[in-house]
């Protein structure tokens, strides 16, 4: 029996020890997770009173494999949600499907509504062609953005940073609007200092010519290919994210798969270009196990850092590896300020957005999200309280990661007056804060030089790097998990060519919007 290790009880952890125990009886697979809970950045914390998604997790994917294996766990809704039914809302049913009213094991789908707050505006995210935009920009500013994306098609930039691949896709303008400010607070770097690799993985088919299209298509009413920053509806577990690595867990577990908890990997031992064991702390005691397959989605740096006999080069790359972390002060309100001018019907006539990405120089927070219009199930009475939650990308040495959390609430609900989303702090109701280290691994410093890094790793025959820290990429969700499948698939076939799995989400077709999504 060929005895497994798995690190990490992420999408990608869980992924691949479920697809390993399901296609095969001759394994032994243990999954070491650090944390005491389940799904990385895609859990889900209950308070007690409402549920937090940690960044905002869209299911949605161009990959046949990964939503088979999502609604296979999760079928999605035979009937309507209790928002889309009590306010008499269009929803998209699936026929067979089960009923979220009577049943918790279902994925939702839900309707994409995400702005951007610029200059105390509200613009449609992505950016939209229509009356409301010009107005908000003014006729001045939309004509001097239009000209500047003209000369971006005329005169296109080396693509040697993030800042001129945004040019050449939206031109100087908009991308001083809507790109500049938002990216330098997500990363605490500005965008000439970020690698164009970030933008090849996450907004390639995003352009002002891709929001045309879209919008073309749309009038003459024609079925094409559409980007994923376009999509305007998602799938989404009716308790969050984090319920449906849950169920996979569980269904790991019923088949014969261990899961060790509160297990940090502190050492990786290995002979003759295999890995042989690993090291944890558990409970303070130190523990060694064995195995003949050993499958990391640690973070890359850590993973280099536990092992021996490294080269200088390589260790000194992994060890600068960049990494931003971030904050998310989750909050209960009692109202909002904002009045809902949309024609989407919601309760408390809330706005109706997913995510508001907050482009404002002067504002600290990077997004909002309105967990009431991702799942109504999120919270306790969603027809009468109105869940949020509040992100800063921030680094865990920064003074406002370590603060205290009630100053992070203090902090948070000051910005949101300021802004005018609520009107004073007696509108909160209930807080809760989740700090979150090594959230998105970052594209600059020794990043430059990871394919000496990944060379290495790749020498160890039994080792198999997967997930988005695994392999230092700002994978979304489904491209984590195809890691993982396309792993299982050489450990069970034998196979040793690792390309594909390291080429996963660099020649798709598949591509995500500029924002964490974290997905």
């Amino acid at each position: 029996m060929k005895k497994i290790v798995i690190v990490g009880a992420g999408p990608a952890g869980v992924s691949a020890g479920l697809e390993l125990v399901r296609r095969s009886t001759d394994v032994d697979v243990t999954i070491l997770e650090e944390s005491f809970s389940i799904g990385g950045i895609s859990k889900t914390v209950n308070t007690g009173t409402f549920r937090m998604d940690m960044g905002g997790h869209r299911f949605f994917s161009k990959i046949d494999r990964v939503n088979k294996f999502w609604t296979e766990l999760m079928p999605l809704q035979g009937s309507k949600s209790f928002d889309d039914k009590v306010l008499n809302r269009k929803a998209h049913i699936y026929a067979g499907g089960p009923d979220p009213e009577q049943c918790d094991n279902v994925m939702l789908v839900r309707n994409r509504v995400s702005r951007i707050y610029y200059n105390k505006h509200f613009f449609d995210y992505p950016i939209s062609i229509k009356l409301d935009t010009i107005k908000n920009m003014g006729i001045l500013t939309t004509f001097m953005a239009g000209i500047s994306y003209f000369e971006s098609l005329i005169k296109k930039r080396p693509e040697d940073s993030l800042e001129n691949f945004y040019i050449n896709r939206f031109g100087k303008k908009l991308y001083s609007m809507f790109f500049e400010g938002y990216t330098e607070k997500l990363w605490g770097r500005h965008p000439r200092e970020i690698s164009a690799d970030w933008g090849s993985q996450r907004v390639k088919g995003l352009s002002v010519t891709a929001v045309i299209k879209d919008v073309v298509n749309k009038i003459l009413h024609i079925q094409g290919q559409k980007e994923t920053s376009l999509i305007e509806e998602f799938w989404y577990p009716k308790y969050g994210p984090g319920q449906l690595w849950e169920t996979a867990a569980k269904e790991y577990t019923s088949l014969g798969g261990k899961i060790i908890m509160g297990a940090r990997v502190v050492k990786v031992y290995s002979e003759d270009n295999k890995i042989t064991s690993c090291s944890y702390i558990k409970d303070g005691k130190i523990v060694n196990m064995q195995a003949d397959v050993f499958m990391s989605s640690m973070p890359v740096k850590d993973l280099v850092l536990d092992m021996e006999n490294v080269p200088y080069e390589v260790s000194e790359i992994a060890a600068n590896l960049p990494y931003r972390d971030f904050v998310t002060v989750g909050l209960v309100c009692k109202r909002m300020a904002l009045v809902n001018e949309t024609r989407i019907k919601t309760f408390m006539n809330i706005i109706p957005d997913c995510w508001i990405y907050i482009q404002d120089k002067n504002i600290r927070m990077g997004r909002i999200q309105i967990f009431n219009n991702w799942s109504p199930y999120m919270l306790d009475n969603s027809d009468e309280l109105i869940a949020l939650g509040l992100e800063y990308f921030c680094s865990e040495n920064s003074k406002f990661f370590k603060s205290d959390d009630n100053k992070k609430v203090d902090f948070a609900i000051k910005e949101l007056i300021k802004m005018g989303i609520i009107k004073d702090k007696n509108d909160v109701f209930e807080s809760h804060v989740e700090c979150v280290k090594k959230a998105y691994p970052a594209y600059f410093d020794s990043y430059v030089h990871i394919d000496k890094v990944i060379k290495y790793l790749d020498k160890f025959t039994n080792l198999f790097c997967i997930g988005r820290n695994g392999q230092h990429r700002y994978n979304n969700m489904d491209h984590s998990m195809m890691t993982a499948f396309l792993s299982v698939d050489n450990i069970l076939s034998g196979e040793s060519d690792k390309s594909a799995i390291w080429n996963v989400n660099t020649e798709s077709e598949y591509h995500e919007t500029y924002e964490s999504n974290r997905r």
